[in-house]
């Protein structure tokens, strides 16, 4: 499995950290980081929010080369520089192989992606127009939804790294399980992807390995272990009863 994959393993280089009380170095997912495992399909880094899972896959996403605002290797724009120090001290093993293309989507700043796409093609001494390997039409004139299916079905063509921060947020439940099967035609097209994300639908992906960050570090778990799972499971199955037990008056 690892002579087929693009991306084997990351490892935390800790000889660098200087600090390991300053941020983000004092998350615990970074410090308890030895060998993170990556499959040659489907991983996924889950946990709560402020948990350090958007972090750690922003850092891998830099340190494999990509724009931290996202998009492709070829993005350089800025619109603020936010984030943390941590890709430098991140060993990326990569494979034999390399991806013949690759993208980094981090949901927050996927309108960012939009606005240089229109501002390269407005460039009268540039090349084919960059939106058409988006579908052709404006992602700006589509919702934010509708523009990360057509980033999905129309730009991500197969052979690929694709690193992705929360795709499931703008995408109803219908709309990830089309996510999921595209995720699923791309991997059967030689592609591999690191996934953050709270969905479960997303997650239920067979065979992916799932990272879950706590404060007692990162580990891997499987899927019905995850607390994304349970929650909702027990959600669906008795919504009453999780009902009662959350908005149930304060005994006087």
């Amino acid at each position: 499995m690892v002579a087929n994959q693009y991306l084997i393993d990351v490892t935390l280089k800790s000889e660098q950290v200087a600090d390991f009380d300053k941020y983000p170095f004092s998350l615990p997912v970074v410090r308890g980081l030895e060998r993170l495992r990556l499959h040659a399909k489907v991983t996924f880094i889950v946990g709560e929010n402020g948990s350090g899972k958007s972090t750690l896959l922003e850092a891998i996403a830099v340190a494999c080369g990509f724009n931290a605002e996202g998009g492709t290797k070829n993005f350089r724009f800025g619109t603020r520089e936010s984030h943390s120090a941590l890709h430098r001290c991140l060993r990326v093993a990569k494979g034999v192989r390399r991806p013949k293309d690759s993208f980094f989507l981090r949901a927050e700043s996927f309108f960012n992606v939009a606005t240089e796409i229109e501002r390269l093609d407005s460039d009268p001494w540039g090349g084919p127009p960059i939106i058409g390997a988006y579908g052709g039409h404006s992602l700006h004139e589509q919702s934010h939804g509708e523009s990360f299916m057509a980033l999905l079905i129309n730009r991500f063509r197969g052979k690929g790294l694709y690193i992705l921060d929360e795709p499931e947020a703008a995408l109803s439940p219908q709309r990830q399980l089309a996510a999921l099967t595209r995720i699923h035609e791309l991997v059967k097209q030689d592609s591999q992807f690191i996934i953050a994300t709270h969905s479960p639908i997303l997650m239920s992906y067979p065979d992916a390995w799932i990272y879950a960050c706590s404060r007692e570090g990162v580990q891997r778990l499987d899927y019905t272990d995850t607390e994304h799972y349970r929650v909702m499971h027990d959600f669906i199955v008795n919504p009453e009863r999780t009902l009662r037990a959350l908005l149930a008056d304060d005994e006087t």
